[in-house]
């Protein structure tokens, strides 16, 4: 049985965070390669400390230098907007250590005779979505993303000047049966230029909790928390070593729902952390659209080198309208979850991914160029045409 009441917490970081900044180079260096070569095969880790960022992993095809993947790394760290002594992408030290992918992987993922393109590697993978938002996403972390989104567009834009590129929000909700109806507590850190008082940081804040959360929601003022430190100047890398992958939680679901084996950034589609993963969460968004349940989440399982799923699991939280086991047929029949045909149907061997590495994968608007194309709505219909 549901609890009729609960509170529920999730964060985000900024592009500023270093985590971020590293899952962003990565993804850079998806898209260089994914531009050069639409079936590159790319696994690349980046590393960011003081001044310093170390590239890492395999790769296959592209025709890609190192110099233009440093060159990559460095705008990367540039449009994010790091110019600090400790950070700065004019100079900071970038190595290379990107190396051709194994033979040994590559026999099991390409496509040979009578086999079909294997996935990129085994694990599992997870989709979730419910009617929390407009956006089918749980809304601690729906409104944790969309604080931080508001606060960079306007530093990109020049019209908040006080504050750097590192940050991290944190929402608390109260849900009161099975819906959230305010915030109890708002948790904002950012970084900042020396000569601004901490009255005026948060001055600042304010006015964008403000303008994200809805009306009414705003926490007490003894639970909304703004640099609870006191001090935030020193920040990005230079402050702590980042990593790529390290945020998959904040790249999801915010914790409401659960995450697979691996992260997205750095990886092409063939590798079905990234891909399926995106499967899951269409098929998800799709049938929550639909109005078979409120709450839905799809698990999907992969071996390497093996073109079909092992399993398809939906959980549908006592929401459906539907039974789970003929949902997941019917899922099954309206998309082909291979990796060959995952990629095909969302058309996923496009540069469309460096903008995904902050923010969230989920939740996002489908983009003109095919970016977020697992956003879409279109299987609202042969759903429900395969459910009849």
């Amino acid at each position: 049985m549901s609890r009729a009441q609960y509170l529920f917490t999730s964060e985000s970081v900024s592009e500023g965070h270093p985590d971020k900044v590293c899952d962003q180079i990565s993804d850079a260096v998806v898209d260089l390669y994914l531009a050069a070569d639409p079936f590159a095969r790319v696994a690349c880790e980046t590393m960011a400390t003081t001044n310093r960022v170390i590239l890492a992993g395999e790769v296959r095809g592209g025709g890609v230098t190192h110099e233009q993947l440093i060159e990559t790394a460095r705008k990367a760290v540039k449009d994010i907007g790091y110019e600090q002594s400790g950070f700065d992408w004019r100079n900071c030290e970038i190595e290379c250590l990107v190396h051709e992918q194994s033979a040994d992987i590559a026999v099991g993922v390409d496509a040979a005779g009578n086999k079909d393109e294997g996935a990129g590697d085994q694990g599992i993978m997870f989709g979730y979505a419910c009617s929390e938002t407009e956006d089918y996403m749980p809304a601690p972390i729906y409104y944790a993303h969309r604080i931080l989104h508001e606060i960079s567009k306007d530093r990109h834009a020049g019209v908040l000047k006080e504050f750097g590129p590192d940050a991290k929000s944190q929402v608390t909700l109260l849900y009161q049966n099975g819906r959230p109806v305010k915030a109890t507590s708002v948790v904002l850190s950012t970084q900042h230029i020396e000569d601004v008082s901490q009255e005026r940081i948060r001055e600042i804040v304010r006015s964008y909790v403000e303008r994200v959360l809805p009306q009414g929601w705003l926490p007490p003022e003894d639970e909304f928390y703004v640099n609870p430190t006191g001090r935030f100047v020193v920040g990005g890398p230079d402050g702590d070593a980042g990593l790529t992958g390290r945020k998959i939680i904040v790249d999801t679901y915010g914790g409401a729902a659960p995450h697979g084996g691996g992260a997205f950034s750095g990886k092409d589609p063939t590798k079905v952390d990234r891909s399926a993963a995106y499967a899951a969460r269409y098929l998800a968004k799709n049938v929550v659209a639909a109005g078979l349940a409120e709450r839905c989440c799809l698990q999907l399982s992969y071996a390497i080198g093996v073109s079909k799923p092992l399993s398809i699991y939906c959980d549908l939280y006592n929401t459906g309208r539907v039974a789970e086991d003929k949902l997941e047929r019917a899922l099954s029949e309206v998309m082909d979850l291979s990796p060959r045909g995952i990629r095909e149907r969302l058309q996923l061997n496009r540069p469309i991914y460096r903008r995904t590495a902050a923010y969230g994968h989920f939740g996002r608007k489908p983009d003109n160029d095919g970016g977020f194309s697992w956003e879409k709505l279109d299987l609202v219909e042969p759903i429900k045409a395969a459910l009849s």
